[in-house]
């Protein structure tokens, strides 16, 4: 922490002044220290508190009111360490002392946790027609129907900037100017996004030759209307190991013939499954792709990912699967939409 000896005060300080220090600085904390830096405790606004209610005035010292066992981390100690010894105690803040016990900084560890800015981009596919929700979607783009207390398209900005990806680009078209209007920039919503105005459909792949600034790292792809809670950085992880050139997430999806399934050889039935179950893996609707595959879209054409997928495979690139075993919907017709109001709370993907 850069100048950490604004919050620095000896045992003599007046405890008004203490309360003044922590009312104006953030860390709302003061540490007590010797001569030497050495730490002999911490005052906090509770410590001033309780002193205040066993009759201390404002004028009284700090000194009967020094909490002397403070928890404190080494130089050496690991981010983790940090973060374990802080949590354990329910702490916002922690001193980090070398092995003199003098005072080196202060470790705020909700900056902590906070994930890393990470500069791979995601262009996430929200000019959709929506015609399946008709009529909620006469008047609203499908992506800011409301899922609980939010549009769908916010709860996926809010769930990738939570593993540090806030670079966003919105490929927009159907009511994109609503879209915009409430995105902006950004800002409000911790991101950097961007805005892409597909003036004709072209496509999930086609749309990303339309992008101003080509991506230089693995990107992400996605639908606008889908709620999962795959881990991004997992995926991200996997495309980078598998040094793959397009990564396609893959959902298993079960299909029940009704029936019973006859098998025949000429015209002898030879065998009979009762309504057999088959399984198959579709796209999941979210894509890991390389700078490579952007020479791979041709100019303003209609270009789907399949056909991005298969020109992959065509060159001989790497194509591959990521199994998605987290919650996973799509939001694409009635139903979906209404079972959606009652998943997201179950599965933990957002809270009021």
């Amino acid at each position: 922490m850069k100048n950490i000896e604004k919050i620095f005060v000896n045992k003599t300080t007046s405890i008004r002044d203490v309360l003044t220090l922590i009312d104006t600085n953030s860390t709302q904390i003061a540490l007590v220290v010797g001569a030497s830096r050495e730490l002999i405790g911490t005052v906090t606004d509770g410590d001033v508190r309780r002193g205040l209610l066993k009759g201390l005035t404002l004028d009284d010292s700090i000194e009967s009111i020094i909490f002397r066992t403070p928890t404190t981390a080494k130089l050496s100690d690991s981010k983790a360490e940090v973060i374990k010894k802080a949590l354990a105690k329910k702490l916002h803040q922690i001193p980090i002392v070398d092995d003199q016990n003098h005072v080196i900084g202060l470790k705020e560890i909700e900056e902590l946790i906070k994930p890393a800015i990470k500069p791979n981009k995601v262009v996430l596919m929200v000019g959709g027609l929506g015609t399946r929700l008709y009529p909620l979607t006469e008047n609203t783009p499908k992506s800011l129907l409301k899922v609980g207390n939010k549009p769908i398209l916010q709860t996926i900005v809010e769930h990738f900037s939570g593993y540090g990806f806030v670079n966003i680009i919105m490929c927009v078209n159907y009511k994109g100017h609503m879209i915009q209007d409430y995105f902006g920039d950004g800002s409000a919503f911790g991101v950097n996004i961007e805005y892409v105005l597909e003036e004709e459909r072209t496509g999930t792949a086609g749309a990303l030759s339309l992008l101003t600034e080509k991506p230089k790292e693995p990107f992400f792809v996605m639908n606008g209307d889908l709620l999962t809670n795959v881990n991004f950085d997992n995926l991200l992880d996997y495309h980078v190991a598998q040094e793959a050139t397009a990564t396609m997430c893959v959902r298993e999806y079960d299909f029940q013939v009704p029936y019973g399934v006859v098998r025949l050889e000429d015209n002898q039935v030879i065998a009979i499954e009762e309504k057999p179950v088959h399984k198959f893996f579709v796209s999941a609707g979210i894509y890991m792709l390389s700078p490579a595959v952007l020479k791979m879209i041709p100019q303003g054409q209609f270009f789907d990912m399949p056909a991005l997928f298969e020109q992959v495979i065509a060159s001989n690139a790497s194509a591959v699967s990521f199994p998605i075993h987290e919650y996973w919907l799509d939001i694409g017709r009635m139903d979906d939409f209404e079972r959606a109001q009652t998943d997201i709370y179950i599965m933990g993907i957002i809270n009021d």
